[in-house]
């Protein structure tokens, strides 16, 4: 085992060291197809040369600041495991707990929900398994990303009403039904914010589903809340993934649009993250 972690080792160059340990366990299970526990309960590894090549590119991979998940092809999400690609978004912790949030406050209810700009499918899926009386409806711009969304959905058996569609198109977006719930985690980082982050988000992730322009950070916001002015129901909840920067300038948006009982609430971490507000 030992002589294994040394191997990874150098991946301490450019990820921190509890990083780099999270990617040695997530690798070698992938490699040896065993549980996290299985593999600690090992005294022993020996890697077939099979094993040890692929290792060896995983690493190359890795070296060159590709995310895991991209190598594994695969992400973990709420208890649950998700396909990811190119052309969707890792899922994150705090996206993690919208989905809570929402499975808290509606769980056991029947109800309708959509998922503005689905990427993988993990909120609109995660809904669908937790929520059993909700009728979950998901939608994005990118036909790459709904192909992924779709299989996820049927690989954790759900049903998922998916479409492709511009939240921006004001015309076709108008032909979409009405819900009690609609929540999205849509792209809100600034063009500007790009020098701070790290390279495994910038050179393997969507750029489409990250970067507002510098000059409109609110735009997906903004379009999203006036989308439901006509398309939530009658106390319907909008739910928001958000900017850290931006809380209280989105909590003031959706009360200028007439929204109530706004609550903004802070991530794990600390950080202003979410919003639920009511159409009434």
């Amino acid at each position: 085992m030992k002589q294994i972690k040394d191997r990874f080792r150098q991946l301490e160059d450019i990820y921190p060291k509890n990083e780099a340990s999270s990617i040695f366990y997530i690798c070698m299970t992938t490699l040896l197809g065993c549980t996290k526990a299985e593999l600690l309960c090992m005294r022993e590894i020996t890697l077939s040369e099979e094993q040890s090549c692929r290792l060896d590119q995983m690493l190359e991979r890795l070296m060159k600041h590709e995310p895991i998940q991209h190598i594994t092809k695969q992400s973990e999400f709420y208890g649950s495991t998700f396909c990811v690609t190119k052309d969707t978004l890792i899922p994150r912790p705090e996206t993690e707990e919208l989905a809570d949030w929402i499975i808290t406050d509606w769980s056991g209810k029947e109800c309708s929900a959509l998922d503005i700009g689905t990427g993988s499918g993990c909120i609109a899926i995660t809904l669908a398994k937790n929520m059993k009386k909700a009728e979950v409806t998901a939608i994005d711009i990118s036909e790459e990303a709904l192909i992924v969304a779709k299989e996820n959905a049927k690989v954790n058996s759900c049903h998922i009403n998916f479409a492709q569609l511009d939240i921006l198109d004001r015309q076709k977006r108008d032909k979409a039904g009405t819900f009690d719930i609609i929540v999205s985690n849509p792209p809100y980082i600034r063009e500007a914010e790009k020098e701070d982050m790290q390279r495994n988000v910038l050179d393997y992730e969507p750029a489409t589903a990250l970067f507002v322009p510098d000059n409109d950070p609110l735009l997906f916001y903004r379009e999203i809340a006036e989308f439901g002015k006509t398309h939530l129901k009658n106390g319907g909840k909008l739910y928001f993934e958000i900017n850290q920067a931006f809380g209280n300038e989105t909590v003031e948006l959706l009360s200028n649009l007439g929204y109530e009982d706004i609550i903004l609430r802070k991530d794990m971490f600390g950080k202003d993250r979410m919003i639920r507000a009511t159409h009434k």
